[in-house]
């Protein structure tokens, strides 16, 4: 099983859909393999995120002992998602099998079958002063990290948090870290560098277990 692909969803205040893909394989065939994310209780679930069947259709393809199928599900925090919903979610697991008379057979089950990442999305904004700058002189790279809230779906500033300040030399292929800074109450970040040579600045957050990574646009330097 794969949730998007193994890699963290990252949720900010709309809907933002993913794909699950199931296999399983029985020697007499399966009908369909099913996935969902669950939070919470095992029979009372405070969270879930599964397929629509009737919008999917048949996601799958199978051959004599295997079904894999592919989802598109949605997480929106406009309708059932919350901030302490952010974090490692369940992924529960299904094989089922269907007789020439429309019966269903269970091959498989399991509530645990596995965990995915679903947590909050983040910004980070980069401004570079003044531009152009003589070379030598100061410059002042300013920006803001904020997190999505879901529960009054905005942005809000992303309090005392470490981000890096990044730099790429004009015509260089790889970015170099400067410095460490950490974000203020309000989640704005300042700092100050001696202007080099042109290149561009940026900043980059690594993420936490309940946030998203992040990472500025980069802003480029004319230096004289």
């Amino acid at each position: 099983m794969t949730v998007n692909g193994g890699k963290t969803v990252a949720v900010g205040t709309s809907k933002k859909k993913f794909t699950i893909e199931v296999s399983a394989s029985d020697r007499n065939g399966v009908s369909l393999a099913l996935a969902a994310l669950w939070r919470g209780s095992v029979n009372n679930p405070s969270a879930l995120i599964m397929p629509d069947l009737l919008v999917e259709r048949d996601p799958c393809k199978r051959t004599a002992t295997t079904a894999t199928c592919k989802y598109t599900v949605e997480a929106d925090p406009r309708t059932y998602l919350a901030n302490q919903d952010a974090g490692t979610w369940n992924v529960a697991a299904l094989a089922l099998r269907f007789d020439d008379h429309g019966g269903e057979e269970t091959l498989a089950e399991k509530m645990n079958y596995k965990s995915a990442k679903l947590v909050r999305a983040a910004k980070l904004t980069t401004n570079a002063t003044p531009e152009p700058v003589k070379k030598g002189k100061t410059l002042t790279i300013s920006g803001a990290l904020t997190r999505a809230s879901w529960d009054n779906l905005k942005y809000n500033g992303f309090a005392s948090n470490s981000v890096k300040l990044q730099y790429k030399k004009k015509g260089a292929g790889a970015w170099t870290t400067v410095k460490t800074v950490k974000a203020d109450s309000r989640g704005t970040v300042k700092t100050t560098v001696k202007a080099s040579a042109d290149g561009d600045y940026r900043f980059t957050y690594g993420g936490s277990g309940t946030t998203g990574t992040a990472t500025s646009v980069a802003d480029f330097v004319d230096v004289r």
